[in-house]
């Protein structure tokens, strides 16, 4: 049976990654975020409430755009990262 070194086996990893948490929540929150605005608009379009409509049209285009923008989690997590004084080099 092969062994795997010691030092490879013991060696932390420190790297900070956001590109597969970003991923991940692309892939799990993005379609229900789409089925949750189809819903909601239909219903506000169907009780004429066309003032909250637009009103809720505008949020969901600025929580899309976290969502479907490319890099802007990834950008968001190191500036976080940042501000809280964590050193990503």
């Amino acid at each position: 049976m092969a062994s795997i070194p010691l030092d490879v086996v013991a060696a932390p990893n420190d790297e900070l990654r956001t590109d597969q948490l970003a991923d991940w929540l692309r892939q799990i929150f993005g379609p229900l975020f789409l089925v949750i605005v189809g819903i909601v608009a239909i219903f506000f379009l169907f009780t004429r409430e066309i003032t909250r409509f637009v009103q809720f049209i505008v949020l969901a285009i600025g929580i899309g755009v976290v969502f479907y923008v490319p890099n802007i989690i990834e950008t968001t997590a190191r500036a976080i990262a940042k501000a809280l004084g964590v050193d990503l080099t």
